[in-house]
């Protein structure tokens, strides 16, 4: 008999929202195991509610008259919990600074001069 996997509500309803670790991750098509100390992202952090308000939001495209009416609520609680779980994400760098590696590349190729790396290096510190 195998064991079912745990669902993912049922993991954020067991840790009642204290911090903890995943040791452990196993993929379900190889039997390959991985351990050591994972820790989940933020949006797997939030409590069962919250992520359900960001589904619908998502689904949403971010229409705020929908989100009023699918949860029934008013435009300044749904901008409250909006900024409420804003504050608990961090925010991802959709377009993050080169790293040193990729600027001496680039000059190795060319695309830039040295004096543009130098000044790419420096921002960096």
């Amino acid at each position: 008999m195998t064991e079912q996997p745990m669902d993912w509500q049922e993991l954020t309803n067991l840790t009642r929202g204290r911090p903890f670790v995943v040791e452990r991750v196993r993929l379900t098509d190889g039997g390959i195991a991985i351990e050591g100390e994972f820790e989940l992202p933020k949006l797997a952090q939030l409590t069962v509610e919250d992520q359900v308000f960001v589904t619908a939001f998502v689904r949403c495209h971010g229409s705020i008259k929908q989100m009023e009416q699918i949860f029934g609520v008013s435009y300044p609680t749904i901008k409250s919990r909006l900024n409420r779980i804003t504050q608990m994400l961090d925010f991802v760098e959709n377009d993050p600074a080169p790293s040193r590696a990729d600027i001496i590349d680039r000059l190795r190729r060319g695309e830039i001069t040295a004096q543009q790396a130098l000044s790419e290096m420096e921002a960096l510190t």
